[in-house]
């Protein structure tokens, strides 16, 4: 019976935050403003994250697949007609937060120390990279990931590290989402790597910021009330 009610729960929970994701991409809710180029952060992509942290691949791939064909459907865009753009990188968000979310929370401060320190390690190869192509955008992937890291950091001391994974987690899932999506459209010729590389730093960082706040708050929130109903997995 106890599997049975999970499995119940599951699909519910998969359900909702399904709906959810809808609901943002057919209305303005889905569009938070920025002040970058972009102009807005997309978080029709974070009821994935969310599906994944709270229970499992599963529910975060069943949302994520959610995700993808309504793009797929809407799309008035010759790219996300496309269902190996629209449709198959969505289905990876919620696992990749999962399995970020699940392997962090086993580490220890120290490792969650190093783990920070590598992060910083790729922000600035990541910068170095774009330099390339732009300096200021370098320059703000520079300031913007240490100021991430130097939050992660912070998390870290103070003991923290559920939510500093939690954090993480987001992170991937959005970059997992932008990542693939870009790559995607890449390599079926819709637009060229220099302007997928601008696309991924101007709607990336932004949308990686909002994801970890929104996941962060809704989770928390969420444990707290099952602790207080004596249903916590923590």
């Amino acid at each position: 019976m106890e599997d049975e009610r999970l499995s119940v729960r599951k699909i519910v929970i998969a359900g909702v935050l399904s709906a959810i994701a809808i609901l943002l991409g057919s209305t303005r809710l889905g569009f938070i403003p920025v002040p970058t180029p972009a102009a807005n952060a997309t978080i029709m992509h974070v009821p994935a994250i969310v599906g994944g942290v709270l229970e499992g691949w599963v529910v975060g791939g069943i949302v994520g697949t959610i995700f993808g064909l309504f793009s797929f459907i809407q799309a008035e865009v010759p790219m996300f007609k496309d269902p190996l753009v629209a449709i198959l990188p969505r289905i990876f968000i919620g696992i990749a937060a999962y399995l970020g979310y699940r392997g962090l929370r086993r580490l220890t401060g120290p490792w969650m120390l190093i783990f920070a320190a590598m992060l910083l390690g790729l922000a600035g190869y990541f910068a170095y990279e774009v330099s390339q192509t732009s300096l200021w955008i370098a320059i703000l992937v520079a300031v913007l990931s240490l100021a991430a890291v130097g939050v992660l950091v912070y998390l870290i001391l103070k003991g923290e590290t559920d939510v500093a994974a939690l954090a993480v987690a987001a992170a991937l899932g959005t970059l997992t989402n932008t990542g693939l999506v870009l790559s995607m459209g890449v390599l079926r010729g819709y637009m060229a790597p220099n302007v997928a590389w601008v696309v991924a730093v101007t709607h990336g960082i932004p949308e990686i910021i909002v994801a970890a706040i929104i996941t962060v708050a809704v989770v928390v929130t969420w444990k707290r009330v099952e602790t207080g109903r004596g249903e916590a997995k923590m």
